[in-house]
């Protein structure tokens, strides 16, 4: 257990899947989290010996089954491999994490809905003010926000985040203001400072600007973002070329509704088991991309004149052309 237990002391707070053999095994407080969420059996190792420690595992090819299972109860999960063949090992195996999987962040297709984005949010809390950092790494989608805490909140109930990520100091503010049901990561209170995030984007984005992000005007907001770049490294999501900038939330862009309105109108989830939500009714999209843009457009409508005005044309003509419609489905469908 020494090699288990070193490789668990440097992620004490994931779920550790340790492989060993055909199976992934847990062992400790690990197992009994695991058994309960995959509803596998518990049971123990060295039963009657000073060492005795709980067990459970599954094998090797249900990763696919049970890692979803874990994330989605909230759960961080780090991944353990062999990393030698055991027939060649001399000795025991080398083993390393070769996955770090937690709720707001994940690339597996079996966690992710395809017309729905799988948010990390940084959430950057002061006395008067409230930055916001929104990361859906599996896009690259990247957003952030700066405004009074009403309309965080808003944005954070429309765009439900799996994920929080806030200042250890400020949990107690944060849980009070925007609730506690959305898993936490608390992070040290020199990651939400202002030289500390404007190096992370420095790296990310190759400038040595915040204007061209339009983040210059937004120092709370730019904390947040450098949190998000922080979280990313910390778990070892390293391959994030595809996050090429930050775009800019700002009050006019849509009327964000607030979470009752959300929830009493079941525009995103209905309210009883049997029910169906608003989204699942008008939803005729034929993309991944189109059906996210879909549930933004119904937590956040239009405000604008202009910008309703073109879309009602284009609409009209839609409507109106139906070859056009057709063809253009048939396109985006493929």
């Amino acid at each position: 257990m020494k090699q288990y237990n070193r490789i668990k002391a440097k992620h004490p707070d994931t779920v550790l899947l340790f492989r060993v053999g055909d199976f992934y095994e847990t062992f400790g407080s690990d197992a009994v989290a695991a058994a309960n969420v995959l509803d596998i059996v518990l049971t123990k190792r060295g039963n009657g010996s000073a060492s005795e420690i709980e067990l459970a595992g599954f094998p090797h090819h249900s990763l696919d089954t049970y890692l979803p299972k874990l994330v989605k109860s909230g759960l961080k999960v780090a991944v353990c491999d062999q990393l030698e063949d055991p027939k060649q090992a001399k000795g025991l195996v080398k083993r390393g994490v070769t996955e770090l999987v937690t709720p707001g962040l994940v690339m597996h297709d079996h966690v992710l809905e395809s017309k729905a984005n799988h948010y990390v949010a940084a959430i950057h809390w002061t006395p008067k003010a409230v930055g916001l950092a929104l990361l859906d790494l599996s896009t690259g989608e990247f957003q952030a926000a700066e405004g009074d805490a009403r309309w965080v909140d808003r944005i954070l109930k429309s765009l439900e985040p799996k994920e929080w990520l806030i200042d250890r100091r400020h949990e107690a503010d944060v849980r009070a203001l925007f609730g506690d049901d959305v898993p936490r990561t608390k992070l040290e209170d020199w990651v939400f400072t202002q030289a500390y995030a404007e190096e992370w984007i420095a790296r990310q984005f190759a400038t040595g600007s915040l204007k061209g992000l339009e983040l210059d005007d937004a120092p709370l907001a730019t904390i947040a973002v450098g949190a998000v770049l922080h979280y990313l490294d910390l778990t070892h999501h390293r391959e994030t070329a595809h996050i090429q900038g930050v775009a800019r939330l700002r009050p006019t862009d849509g009327m964000w509704l607030d979470r009752f309105t959300v929830r009493n109108l079941e525009i995103l989830h209905p309210n009883h088991e049997d029910g169906t939500s608003l989204v699942e009714v008008l939803d005729r999209t034929c993309t991944p991309m189109g059906g996210r843009a879909l549930r933004r457009a119904l937590v956040a409508p239009l405000t604008d004149l202009d910008t309703l005005a073109q879309r009602h044309e284009a609409v009209d003509r839609l409507a109106e052309e139906v070859a056009l419609r057709h063809e253009l489905r048939t396109i985006l469908g493929r």
